[in-house]
């Protein structure tokens, strides 16, 4: 028997850096409960170190990622998300060109995990955060300047001194959460754990409850942002943590006011 997808059925596209392992596998998870309504696909481009060298930074130049976004709108996605963190210590300027550039190529609707997090944060007022990431410290103080300048105070940090980026992927979930506990401390508004391929989707829920203060995940917000916005209702995720009904409050208007 030949089954076909619904007329109504929205795609999302993702854009994934190469030595990625985690966030696919998160996403479909996430994407899981709305079955034949909506569905989740990727597209790759090289990205195998995170630092502050110039092999390093050339990595996020425009037109290898137009390349995987050009194979993956083949796939006719509603929108397009670059699911990844460069702008968090690049600037948020440079995710918001690429964006106007892949709608530009493509002519579908564009996002990034970066401007998700932008969006949580004025909507939800934060102005306080604990940061968790594994990266090093060049690219860690860089975020933090970052935050500082647009009005965002990074109360408490942890890092990893790591390069990456498949490596990432490596720490366990426990690892990761314990971080997590250690920032909490400093009692943040919210704790963001910056990076697509940490292990912090999992314990984002458990650790909510445990400590009070929302956790929000790069891979869990990229995925409520993109289901936001294509018509799928983040309410239907359950067990990822509270961004999801976060999103499902937020209008989707005001998604695209920055």
């Amino acid at each position: 028997m030949t089954t076909h997808q619904p007329t109504d059925h929205r795609r999302v596209g993702m854009l994934t850096p190469s030595s990625n392992t985690v966030l696919e596998p998160y996403s479909a998870a996430m994407f899981a409960p709305f079955g034949e309504a909506g569905s989740v696909h990727f597209s790759r481009f090289r990205v195998v170190e995170i630092s502050l060298s110039g092999a390093s930074q050339s990595q996020f130049e425009i037109a290898p990622i137009l390349e995987a976004a050009g194979l993956l709108a083949e796939a006719r996605p509603h929108c397009i998300a670059w699911n990844g963190t460069s702008a968090s210590w690049l600037g948020l300027d440079r995710d918001r060109a690429l964006c106007r550039a892949i709608t530009e190529a493509t002519g579908i609707p564009a996002t990034s995990t970066m401007l998700a997090f932008d969006n949580y944060f004025r909507l939800s007022k934060v102005r306080r955060i604990g940061l968790v990431t594994p990266y090093l410290s060049e690219i860690q103080d860089r975020i933090i300047e970052n935050y500082n300048a647009a009005g965002i105070e990074v109360v408490a940090d942890q890092r990893l001194e790591d390069r990456g980026n498949f490596s990432f992927g490596s720490y366990a979930p426990d690892q990761v959460a314990d971080m997590v506990r250690r920032v909490a401390r400093a009692e943040p508004d919210a704790i963001a754990i910056t990076c697509t391929n940490f292990r912090g989707a999992e314990v984002a829920a458990a650790l909510e409850a445990e400590v009070g203060i929302p956790v929000i995940d790069s891979i869990a917000i990229t995925a409520a942002q993109t289901m936001r916005l294509v018509g799928l209702d983040p309410n239907r995720v359950t067990g990822w943590g509270s961004v999801f009904p976060a999103y499902a409050g937020f209008d989707p208007a005001a998604l695209h006011a920055r």
